[in-house]
């Protein structure tokens, strides 16, 4: 149990200095409020008209295929660490992998999921 109290330390160590960073601005920073401090700041301009609302559901997708293949292709990482001891397994599967992801783009790529109009 003793090899698990640097964990420990650390945990309380690591959450007292978060909370000292939240709560240090409400104790020690000014608290002098004006009219201009509360009004919204936006390069320096007033707000002509309001925000576009929704944004096309052609940008969600976009972003979604962003984050899928990124998160897969994260998985490179460990294989080039291992890539000499895994042998030509390794090789063979990580080409597989590679394989679907290809597939996966040009599949996306055909359907015009990645075309801005």
């Amino acid at each position: 149990m003793i090899e698990y109290a640097s964990i420990l330390i650390l945990a309380v160590l690591t959450t007292g200095i978060a909370l000292l960073m939240l709560f240090a601005n409400a104790f020690l920073g000014p608290k002098k409020p004006s009219a201009i401090k509360s009004q919204p700041f936006e390069c320096g301009k007033d707000p002509i008209a309001l925000p576009a609302g929704r944004l096309p559901v052609h940008f969600y997708v976009a972003a979604m295929l962003f984050v899928v293949f990124d998160v897969e292709l994260v998985f490179l990482f460990p294989w080039a660490v291992l890539a000499k001891t895994l042998g030509w397994f390794g090789l063979i599967e990580m080409g597989f992998f590679l394989l679907i992801i290809v597939a996966g783009f040009i599949y996306a790529w055909k359907q015009g999921a990645l075309e801005f109009k």
